[in-house]
């Protein structure tokens, strides 16, 4: 564990006070050799070796690189069961390409311990929890900013809908910053979420409107990078048939975390006053932090052997050594960069209808769930007179919902999709679909229940087994289009999960604000049951979208075959 605690952000400070004496890495032990895979100089049969020839960087221990042929060729052939060292690659210019040492290389995140993985995901995900937490959290302290300020609660509720556009917002930059090697993903984290502890201070004691709209902006802004970053995190550390597990875990934190805010925050608004719901946000976001600075290491592959490629350039004083990563940086201009975040992925949502109708689907599940939080007390303090705690416990529904969502899927995933990988291998894209065509009718079900069963006439259960239905099928619906772009265009998944982070934020934080003047208009039942049309609409389409799906990838300029 050592290890662990040497690459977070506690043990670079040590290292760099004690000017590296403690927590070494091994090539600054003094006697290091150079290992044999990365002796300098180095070319085999006098052929010059191209950047593109190196082992995957990715690759999972005990699993042949992509260059077997050629290991093959000069009497290496890989054995699962040895710890092969990898070859030396050389460029026609001289540039010795540093990859990890071994297969089981330490350094490779694929190659941690299950706890130090368990530990690494855990953490991300409190990260998770915690900042999605911030947005509903002050879903009670609406009442008493009105009261406070003498506004309206439509501007009040600005305070939440802002906190929610702004971190959706944010993936788009922070998105393409973790793919700069020298950046990595650790520093987003640490830095990101640093100021957003330390905003929750004046965001509490502030006594200005305006100033508590733009501190609540900001603070989601710098909350963004776990939403935009997270998944690629478990990318770093899993392989392919782990990875439906931990982000079934990840979406769960994100999603029970906006459930459980109101629930934990209503007393203590209720017995002090609106700022504790930002005091609370406060001591949990310092208790995560202080788990991101001793626990979190760094997962980014392409920044690890970047900071290893430097230090064996310190070692032996040869400054041919870099990183495929370096290199990949060199090109890396801010034109591309800037056209990979904020242009490619609209450009396809605009050319591409399934990638299109996929974002429309994801964000207006994700509106309706938000606007559960102008429903609710249109509902359950007006129709059956409960305060501001009690409304706040009946969010539960949604952690039900959620929770039995997520325990079907891995049931699926473990007894049926993990067997017809091994004896089919990776399906077509349209397989992730089919989860979501057995539930999608779950969605607009539930909203009409809601709708039609809110009336102080009924028991108060009634409605939220309605709440219950549609969060089942909507956390259902959501992942499997994740997983369904994901396969389309693997190459451009993360822009366009951020370009989808970003549309279903300003969804739904525009949905806080039409929602209570649809509700109050329309009434609940009305209100509701015009939300339950849509998607309607959208559960139609999508029995469309895995009909003709592979004619729409077939016509897509996008797709790499």
């Amino acid at each position: 564990m050592s290890e662990l605690f040497r690459d977070t952000v506690a043990g670079f400070f040590i290292r760099t006070v004690t000017a590296n004496k403690f927590l070494r890495y091994p090539e600054e032990i003094p006697g290091f050799q150079v290992p044999v895979s990365v002796v300098k100089d180095v070319s085999y049969d006098g052929a010059e070796k191209r950047v593109d020839g190196t082992a995957d960087v990715g690759q999972e221990p005990g699993r042949p690189s992509d260059n077997e042929e050629e290991d093959v060729e000069r009497g290496h052939a890989l054995q699962p069961t040895v710890s092969h060292a990898f070859h030396p690659v050389v460029t026609k210019d001289g540039v010795i390409l540093v990859d990890w040492y071994s297969e089981n290389d330490s350094a490779n995140p694929k190659n941690w311990s299950s706890l130090k993985k368990t530990m690494v995901g855990g953490t991300i995900c409190a990260l998770t929890f915690t900042v999605y937490f911030g947005s509903s959290c002050f879903s009670p302290s609406i009442p008493g900013v009105v009261e406070h300020f003498g506004t309206s609660e439509v501007i009040a509720s600005c305070g939440l809908s802002l906190y929610v556009m702004a971190y959706g917002l944010g993936a788009l930059v922070w998105s393409p910053l973790s793919e700069i090697p020298a950046l990595g993903r650790n520093g987003l984290y640490i830095g990101t979420f640093f100021i957003f502890t330390v905003l929750m201070i004046p965001t509490a004691m502030t006594d200005s409107l305006p100033g508590l709209m733009v501190l609540r902006f900001i603070t989601g802004w710098f909350g963004a990078p776990c939403l935009s970053t997270g998944p690629g995190s478990f990318a770093d550390m899993l392989s392919y048939d782990k990875m439906p597990y931990i982000l079934a875990i990840w979406a769960a934190s994100a999603t029970l975390a906006p459930a459980v805010g109101p629930l934990t925050v209503a007393y203590a608004t209720e017995a002090k006053d609106w700022q504790w719901s930002m005091w609370e946000l406060l001591w949990l976001s310092s208790f995560t932090f202080t788990l991101l600075f001793f626990v979190l290491p760094e997962t980014s592959a392409d920044n690890i052997l970047l900071r290893r490629a430097a230090r064996l350039r310190a070692v032996t004083g040869n400054q041919n050594y870099k990183s495929q990563s370096e290199i990949k940086q060199e090109e890396m201009s801010p034109r591309e960069i800037v056209f990979d975040a904020l242009v490619k992925p609209w450009e396809m949502n605009i050319l591409d209808p399934a990638i299109l109708f996929s974002t429309i689907y994801v964000a207006l599940c994700y509106a309706v769930f938000y606007s559960f939080f102008e429903a609710f007390p249109q509902v359950f303090p007006i129709m059956y007179g409960f305060d501001a705690p009690q409304t706040g416990l009946t969010f539960i529904s949604i952690v039900i919902g959620v929770l039995l969502a997520i325990s079907v899927q891995l049931l699926h995933f473990y007894f049926v999709v993990a067997p017809s990988f091994i004896k089919n291998g990776p399906p077509a894209p349209e397989f992730w679909l089919k989860p979501s065509l057995v539930v999608t009718a779950l969605i607009p079900i539930g909203l009409f229940i809601f709708a039609w069963t809110s009336s102080p006439d009924i028991y108060w259960l009634v409605p939220l087994i309605g709440v219950v239905l549609n969060q089942a099928g909507s956390y259902q619906v959501m992942n499997s289009q994740f997983s369904y772009i994901a396969n389309i265009y693997p190459m451009y998944a993360a822009s366009l999960f951020a370009a989808n982070a970003a549309a279903r934020s300003c969804l739904a934080g525009g949905a806080i604000l039409f929602s209570r003047p649809l509700f109050i208009s329309l009434g609940v039942n009305g209100g509701v049951s015009l939300l339950a049309g849509v998607m309607c609409v959208c559960s139609v389409l999508l029995f469309g979208l895995y009909r003709y799906g592979p004619a729409l990838r077939a016509k897509s300029r996008f797709v790499v075959v």
